[in-house]
Order: structure tokens, then sequence, then C-alpha cells
């Protein structure tokens, strides 16, 4: 922890801090121009969830009232325990779930092109600090903005990587819209193309392929259950039961899984603790 490399990323991070500015950031349309979150009313459904403004939406929202979490299968020795928080957790007690045995974290850093966690800071250097390995994932709305343009402002606002073997590639939450049609009104087709362009940009901006998160209802819905990905970019499926069960898009295997939301988001990495460092150092 004392290391070069640990001084390297803490001057990193210093840097980071303090471009990240106002926890709201300023929102910016695919032409730099301002663009209002009016349109953005969360659905009823969407309502029930927690989601009462645009900004709002976490991993899973749908997950955690409309299926009940049942007893995670448990493999000793193969698998490590994390999370994930939003600003719905706020200011996080990291040393108490580290405590309790988690060892990663993902932390909400950005949604579409109008929105950055006010919590971020606390959330991401927090779980840091504790000794977890942690990354930040992006809340995609792809009818906001292209794919390009929403993985540029994830980037500029807490979603990139470094290779310090704490940090994880950041992550791309793509599932159910909480603001109006479940597709984002794209065709399979179109929003296929739109994850590749996210993908292909914090690629080219990283050299990471990003972990996407979903789920196998949604991603067959609205992508015709694409196997797109499967070869490059590594799951995070939510399947809130006994297993993951049927994997969406052909993926031969899941590297995250989220399995319940009570009391918090929780996951499991497919693998031991080494396995999950080689994750974070790509």
């Amino acid at each position: 922890m004392k290391s070069a490399l640990f001084t390297g990323a803490a001057v990193t991070l210093g840097l980071f801090l303090a471009s990240i500015g106002p926890a709201q950031a300023s929102p910016v349309s695919p032409e730099g121009t301002p663009s209002s979150t009016a349109s953005h009313q969360p659905t009823p459904q969407a309502r029930q969830h927690g989601i009462d403004k645009a900004g709002d939406a976490y991993m899973g929202w749908t997950q955690n009232t409309t299926t009940k979490a049942a007893p995670a299968v448990m493999a000793p020795d193969a698998t490590v325990e994390g999370i994930d928080v939003s600003s719905h957790q706020g200011n996080v007690n990291w040393a108490s779930y580290w405590s309790a045995g988690k060892k990663f974290a993902y932390v909400k850093a950005t949604e579409g092109n109008y929105y950055t966690n006010p919590y971020f800071a606390q959330q991401y250097n927090g779980s840091y600090n504790v000794g977890m390995i942690r990354g930040s994932y992006h809340f995609a709305t792809p009818n906001d903005s292209s794919g390009a343009n929403q993985a540029t402002y994830f980037l500029a606002h807490g979603g990139g990587w470094s290779k310090d073997g704490k940090t994880l590639p950041g992550a791309l939450d793509i599932e159910y819209n909480p603001y109006g049609a479940t597709c984002y009104g794209l065709s399979a087709a179109s929003m296929v193309a739109w994850i590749r362009d996210f993908a292909n940009t914090y690629k080219a901006r990283t050299g990471r392929d990003v972990p996407i998160y979903t789920n196998l209802d949604w991603w067959s819905t609205c992508t015709g259950n694409s196997t797109a990905f499967n070869s490059t970019n590594p799951l995070w499926v939510a399947k809130y039961a006994s297993s993951p069960g049927t994997l969406p898009g052909g993926w031969p295997f899941h590297t995250i899984w989220q399995y319940t939301s009570s009391p918090v988001d929780s996951n499991r990495f497919n693998g031991d603790m080494s396995r999950l460092t080689a994750l974070a150092n790509g």
C-alpha cells in the first residue's frame, strides 16, 4: 500500500478529485451543449423502487421487489464477495462491509450524460482505503446520446482505470429504462450498435473491455439476445435466485453475479482473489 505504485495512484486520485468539480455535473449533449433532464420523469414502477428523479436509477432497480432473493449457492475458496452502491446508500461505512467479508465494490459514477453521483468520492475512495478492489459503473440511457458520448462522460467523471491492482475496469449498466420505454425506443440492432459504440470508446481510452451488467430478460428483449460481446466483455449478470441460471447472449460463463439486494446489492465474483486481482490488472 505504501509502494511507489500506491504513490502514483494517490497522485492520479488527487488530480481526479480536483477535476470532478461539483457533485452534480452540467448536462452535456452529443454536440456539447447543455441538455435538459425534464424529460426524465420516472415511471410509476420506477417510483415504487425509489427512483424519484433523473439520476436516481441504480443497478437492478427492478430486481429488488419483482424477484424474491433466495440463498445463493456457496463455493468456498472459489468466489469473492462484494457489493455495489449508488447515491441511495449515501456515506457508506466501508469498514463494516470489509469486516463482513466484502472484498470488492462497484460504485455508480454517472448516468446518461447529465448526472454524477454526489457520494462518489466517499464511496469510491472509501472502499479503496479499507482495502477493497473497487470500480465504477455507468447507468446507460441510450435514448439520450450516443454510446461514445456517454462513455466519454463516464470517463471524465470517475469511470477511468489504472493498473494498480486495486481498480476494476469501469462497468456498463444496461437494463430496464426507469424513465420510459423498456428498450429506450431503440431496435435490437440499434441497441447492439449503441453498446458497441460505448464499449469501443471505453477500450480505446483505457485498453480495457468494459464489463456489461444486464439480465436475461432485458438482454433478450432489447438486443435480440445478441452474442456480439460474449467473447470480449465480461458478463455481470443479475439473477436473484439460488444460481445465475441461463446466461444471456451466449456468454459461456459469468464473471460477476448480483444475487440479492438485501440488505444491500450483493455480488459474487466467479473466481478467487487472485483472479479478481488479475481482472483489476488487465
